[in-house]
C-alpha cells in the first residue's frame, strides 16, 4: 500500500478530506495533476463570512485582497436589494495554496504534477492508474472537479442535474478606482439566463467581472461580451485593461447523487456539492468518515454511507431551497423579477436568520405582510420550460 487512503484532486474540498483523515490516524496520499496548486485558478474568487463558518475556517488576511461589507442583487430595471453580510475577495491561487500548505503540516503527501487516469479495485484494495504510475490503497477520494472523468469510469452518476451546472466565463480587470467600493453586485435576468451577471471590487483599481448561465452550453462568452458592454456603460468606462480571462463551473442546483460505493467517495464539485465553504464542509465530513472506515477495516458502502447521512443533515434542505430559487428566478421574466425585487427593495433584511428553512419561512412571511399577492410569481417555477 502506498496509503490507507488516496484523494485525488487539491480542490478545498479534497485538501479538507485529507486533512481530517490524516488528523485521525489514516495515512493519506494526495494527487493532483497540476504542477502547482491554485494555478490556473478557478473563477470563484469570493464568498461570504457565512458560507466559511460552515466549515469552522476564519478568512486569513494572506489570501484576501479586500474586504466587503456585503451583496446588491439588482433586478433588469436596476432595482437594488441590498444585504449586509461580511464578504471577501480572494486571490483564489493563495487560498489553495494556503490551504494546501495546512494539510501538508498534519502529514498528507501531497503530490504534484500526477494525473489520475483509472480505478482498478484488486480484491481489498484499489490501484490508481495515473501518469506517473500505479498507487494502491484500501479506499479513493474523488475530489477533481465539476469534469470529475473519475467519478464517470466508475459509472457514478454524482448529480441529479448536470444539465443545470452553471457554465461561467470571469474577466480579472483594471481601471482607476474600480475595486474600492465595498458591495458586490450581481445582476439577475435574461441577459444571464439561470444565473447572473457579477461585479467583485478587488481593492484599489482592480476588480472582476463575470457571467453564470445555465442551460446555454459550456460556452459563455457571447453573454460575457454582452456583459462587458452594459458594464461599461453602467460605470461610466470607456475602457479597461484585462488583466485575466478565467473560465469554470459551478453545480450550483445539480443536487449531489450517487457519490458513495464501496471503498469510493466523491467529494466537492465532482459531486454536485457548491460553495467553497460548503463544499469545504463536505470535505471535513468525507475525511471523517473515510479514517472511521479505515481505523474499523471496513470501507464498505454500508459504512461510508455514514458521509452522506451528515452531509444530507446539514446540507440537504439548502440546497433543495436553493434549487427550487434559481428554477424559479430561471423560468421568470425580466417584469416578473422586477415586480418581486420592488418588495424587497430599501428594506432592512437584518431579520434574516437561522437555518435555510427559517430564513425561506421569514422570507415568505415578510411577503405576505408586505405584498401577498407577490407570492403568485413563485407560480413561474410551475412552467415547462
Amino acid at each position: 500500500m502506498d496509503a490507507d487512503i488516496i484523494v485525488i484532486g487539491a480542490s478545498p474540498a479534497g485538501l479538507m478530506a485529507a486533512r481530517n483523515a490524516c488528523e485521525k490516524g489514516s495515512s493519506v496520499l494526495l494527487l493532483e495533476k497540476k504542477e502547482e496548486i491554485g494555478s490556473p485558478p478557478h473563477p470563484a474568487n469570493s464568498f461570504f463570512k457565512g458560507m466559511l463558518d460552515k466549515c469552522g475556517e476564519a478568512a486569513d488576511p494572506s489570501y484576501v485582497v479586500h474586504y466587503l461589507k456585503g451583496m446588491q442583487i439588482i433586478s433588469p430595471s436596476g432595482r437594488i436589494v441590498e444585504v449586509e453580510t461580511p464578504g471577501y475577495a480572494i486571490d483564489k491561487s493563495r487560498f489553495d495554496r494556503f490551504y494546501a500548505e495546512k494539510v501538508m503540516k498534519t502529514g498528507v503527501d501531497i503530490r504534484n504534477g500526477i494525473e489520475a487516469r483509472n480505478i482498478h479495485r484488486e480484491g481489498e484494495k484499489f490501484s490508481v492508474s495515473t501518469s506517473a504510475g500505479v498507487f494502491k490503497s484500501k479506499l479513493v477520494i474523488i475530489s477533481d472537479g465539476i469534469n470529475s472523468k473519475m467519478a464517470s469510469l466508475l459509472g457514478l452518476k454524482t448529480m441529479k442535474h448536470p444539465e443545470d451546472i452553471a457554465w461561467g466565463m470571469e474577466l480579472e480587470v483594471r481601471a482607476p478606482a474600480l475595486g474600492k467600493p465595498k458591495m458586490f453586485e450581481y445582476y439577475i435576468g435574461n441577459h444571464a439566463p439561470g444565473w447572473k451577471t457579477t461585479y467583485s471590487p478587488r481593492g484599489g483599481d482592480n476588480a472582476a467581472i463575470g457571467v453564470y448561465v445555465r442551460r446555454c452550453g459550456r460556452d459563455a462568452t457571447p453573454y460575457l461580451n454582452a456583459w462587458v458592454e452594459r458594464f461599461k456603460k453602467l460605470k461610466g468606462l470607456k475602457e479597461f485593461e484585462v488583466v485575466k480571462r478565467l473560465s469554470g463551473g459551478d453545480p450550483i442546483v445539480t443536487l449531489p447523487n450517487e457519490y458513495i460505493t464501496d471503498g469510493i467517495m466523491v467529494v466537492g464539485g465532482a459531486a454536485g456539492q457548491s460553495g467553497i465553504g460548503y463544499a469545504m464542509r463536505a470535505g471535513q465530513i468525507c475525511g471523517d468518515v473515510a479514517a472511521n472506515g479505515i481505523r474499523k477495516g471496513d470501507v464498505s458502502k454500508n459504512v461510508l454511507s455514514e458521509y452522506r447521512k451528515t452531509w444530507e443533515k446539514e446540507f440537504k434542505a439548502e440546497h433543495y431551497l436553493g434549487r427550487i430559487g434559481l428554477e424559479t428566478l430561471r423560468k421568470m421574466t425580466d417584469r416578473e423579477i422586477d415586480e418581486m425585487a420592488a418588495v424587497f427593495e430599501r428594506e432592512d433584511l437584518s431579520f434574516v436568520h437561522g437555518s435555510s428553512i427559517e430564513q425561506a419561512m421569514q422570507v415568505f412571511a415578510f411577503i405576505l405582510k408586505k405584498k401577498p399577492s407577490a407570492i403568485l410569481k413563485y407560480r413561474a417555477l410551475l412552467r415547462n420550460k
